[in-house]
């Protein structure tokens, strides 16, 4: 759900996503490609795009970061060998 609302409304989807700096960014690549898409359409594709690489990059940190907290509480998973 999330993707889909940084699809379709770029800013929003960053600001629910707990990224501020990243929808200050946005709306200012929004701005820059309005201008310049009319002459390059391929430009008004860019900040939506930003936006869904954006969330997906914080769902994957947040993602590792729950791994890495569950391997320091319980230990290596079974079989796992360090040399």
């Amino acid at each position: 759900m999330i993707y889909v609302l940084a699809a379709l409304l770029p800013p929003i989807g960053l600001l629910f996503n707990g990224q501020p700096f990243s929808a200050i960014f946005n709306v200012v690549l929004i701005v820059f490609c309005a201008i310049f898409g009319l002459v390059f359409h391929v430009l008004l594709l860019v900040p939506s795009a930003h936006a869904v690489i954006a969330v997906h990059m914080k769902r994957e940190q947040r993602r590792h970061r729950e791994v890495v907290e569950a391997i320091r509480r319980h230990g290596p998973p079974p079989g796992y060998s360090r040399y």
